[in-house]
């Protein structure tokens, strides 16, 4: 890039700064888009609400309330006897999970995650503590439509199932009145957070529909809000699923979204939060006719998101028929959703290019034997740091040595500015000859970075989805999986936020620091842009940083610190500028053979000179009077 390129890659800059500026809607407009928005959000609101509202508990009738138990008798025949009764309310529970279900409907109306906890933050910033609770909000809907002939859609919503408890085991009834019962049984694994599941079906061949020998499974779970930084845990919280013979799959995370899956069976089916999940893994039928859609509320919404998903689960219509499936309420853990044999661990965000492999592959287990060992999470990431550095100081060093040449270099190449003036062209050709004379490559410090870059993308996705580092205090910083705060604002920045994250300061100031220290000895008398976009580029970052895992931001900024003292101490104790002068004259003196590459780039450069040259010289033409 010369000079001209230089500038106008500035001014580029400088005009989508303006046009952001220039085009950024008044606060009218705003007001005006936000009152349209909300009129969509509260329509939309309504009409979920209407579906997933769950039954009052005095629509629930009495056995005494003999007219209304008729009514239901007349309306839903044998299942009318079936939807009266109190609620009751029961729980399992082992050292890790708790579980309350309801009787009406016979679904679970809490999961409390004993290990890991909430945190909630008032408006002067100060934190509390609260368990952590899935499932529990009481507009979730979870039921079973059984079609019959003469009823419609019976709901198992509108059922109640008798208790009983034995150990970790629940099963629950809804006696009918022709002698048939559809059964749940729940099993409490006797640690973790697995539950298997059997949906029984007893005496109802004779009532479901034939020409519909399908239950629909509707499943409406509207998620909580679980971490502070709730941006992040939105743009992580979606719809996993895997389809048969096929890889994982999701719902788009950013907007609402819906897939429709109708030639394929689904394998399992997963709600996930940043860090947690819900998950309904089929074990003796397939799930079909799949729709998955994913809702996306308001920002200051109690709710994060409304999770959408209606599923079909084919009938065999035999006298006794069971649907087994296993349930899943807990966190993200690689390793533990890995012991289901069936890609349930793709639910965590690592990625799914060759980012993704590095993070489950090389960094996640990485982290986690150092963890065996260390037990704060920051010296970890620090410790790391230290080993990729280690791995990479051969590159390093080469890197190093390159730039120390250039350096000596520094001299001839100003030397070129005062003899060829303005002709940036020539300037660059002969500085061209000028390396390749004494076998210096301004490209040779590129394959470090370039072996990090993977490295480094990765990290990105590593630190927001690794539910390690959820909670893990280290210096200042009181979660590395969300920004750490030195100071709050006054006022929201677009793009940065209304507070100030330290590790992002002081990754920019380390990267400046580095940039400055590492091409003070670089002639850039051909290409003077390139000294400004340098220190440009960590200034820009900062609103992007300034939000992101502070896990992400501390590793940059202590690989800046890494970084510095390799070039310090190599250029100070490993080089030395006679015995370098000594390589680069050596080099000089030997015979040269022009590589291909080499011979057409001078070639070329020289034919561009050559043109706009005669350009120059063309006679001006006469202005016509």
């Amino acid at each position: 890039m010369d000079k001209t390129q230089g500038i106008g890659a500035i001014l580029l800059m400088m005009v989508l700064v303006a046009y952001y500026i220039f085009t950024a809607p008044t606060e009218a407009e705003i007001a005006k888009q936000q009152f349209l928005q909300d009129s969509i959000n509260k329509a939309k609101l309504q009409e979920s609400e209407v579906l997933t509202t769950p039954i009052p508990r005095e629509q629930v009738i009495a056995p005494t309330d003999s007219i209304a138990v008729a009514k239901l008798n007349t309306q839903y025949g044998p299942f009318g006897s079936a939807m009266t009764g109190e609620e009751q309310i029961v729980s399992l529970e082992n050292d890790d999970l708790e579980i309350h279900f309801s009787s009406i409907g016979g679904k679970i109306t809490k999961a409390v995650l004993k290990k890991h906890k909430k945190i909630l933050e008032d408006e002067d910033h100060v934190q509390s503590e609260m368990p952590l609770v899935l499932m529990e909000d009481k507009k979730n809907r979870f039921e079973y439509l059984i079609p019959t002939s003469s009823y419609g859609n019976i709901s198992t919503a509108k059922l109640n199932f008798m208790p009983q408890l034995q150990g970790k085991t629940l099963t629950m009834t809804a006696a009918l009145d022709n002698g048939g019962q559809i059964v749940q049984k729940y099993t409490l694994a006797e640690e973790g957070y697995n539950v298997d599941h059997v949906l029984k079906l007893d005496g109802l061949e004779s009532l479901i529909d034939p020409s519909n020998k399908k239950l629909r499974f509707t499943w409406y779970n509207y998620l909580d809000r679980l971490e502070l930084n709730t941006t992040f845990e939105q743009y992580y919280s979606t719809i996993y699923y895997k389809e048969k013979d096929e890889g994982s799959d999701y719902c788009n995370c950013r907007s609402d979204d819906l897939e429709e899956i109708d030639d394929n069976q689904i394998e399992w089916v997963s709600n996930v939060n940043q860090f947690f999940n819900t998950s309904i893994i089929p074990k003796n039928k397939k799930y079909e006719n799949a729709r998955f859609e994913t809702v996306v509320l308001e920002k200051d919404a109690l709710d994060l998101k409304l999770l959408k998903t209606e599923l079909d689960i084919p009938l065999d219509l035999v006298a006794s028929e069971s649907i087994e499936s296993s349930l899943y309420i807990g966190p993200n853990e690689f390793d533990r959703l890995r012991t289901y044999s069936n890609e349930l661990e793709q639910i965590i965000p690592f990625g799914k290019s060759i980012f993704g492999s590095i993070n489950r592959w090389v960094i996640r287990p990485a982290f986690n034997w150092l963890s065996k060992y260390i037990g704060s999470k920051g010296i970890v990431i620090i410790v790391l740091i230290f080993i990729i550095k280690m791995i990479l100081y051969p590159l390093m060093y080469k890197m190093l040595h390159s730039q120390a040449k250039m350096g000596l270099l520094k001299p001839d190449l100003a030397h070129l500015k005062e003899k060829y003036k303005d002709d940036s062209q020539k300037i660059q050709m002969e500085t061209m000859k000028i390396y390749k004379e004494y076998g210096v490559s301004p490209l040779g410090g590129c394959m470090p970075m370039i072996l990090q870059m993977p490295i480094w993308y990765a990290l990105f996705r590593f630190f927001p989805a690794s539910i390690t580092f959820r909670q893990e205090p280290f210096l200042w910083a009181a979660d590395l999986s969300s920004y750490d705060v030195i100071a709050r604002l006054p006022f929201e920045i677009p793009a940065f936020g209304a507070h100030i994250s330290l590790f992002t300061i002081l990754w920019a100031v380390s990267t400046i620091i580095y940039s400055f220290y590492n091409m003070r000895h670089m002639d850039m008398s051909a290409n003077p842009a390139m000294k400004y976009i340098q220190y440009f580029m960590p200034i820009t970052f900062l609103f992007f940083f300034n939000t992101y895992a502070s896990g992400l931001t501390c590793y940059m900024f202590f690989s800046n610190l890494f970084n510095i003292g390799q070039t310090v101490l190599t250029k100070k104790f490993v080089f030395n500028d006679d015995r370098l002068r000594a390589e680069l004259d050596a080099h000089k003196s030997k015979p040269k053979k022009k590589g291909g590459f080499q011979a057409k780039l001078e070639e070329a450069m020289a034919q561009q000179q050559k043109l706009a040259k005669q350009k120059g010289n063309l006679p001006k033409k006469k202005k016509k009077r």
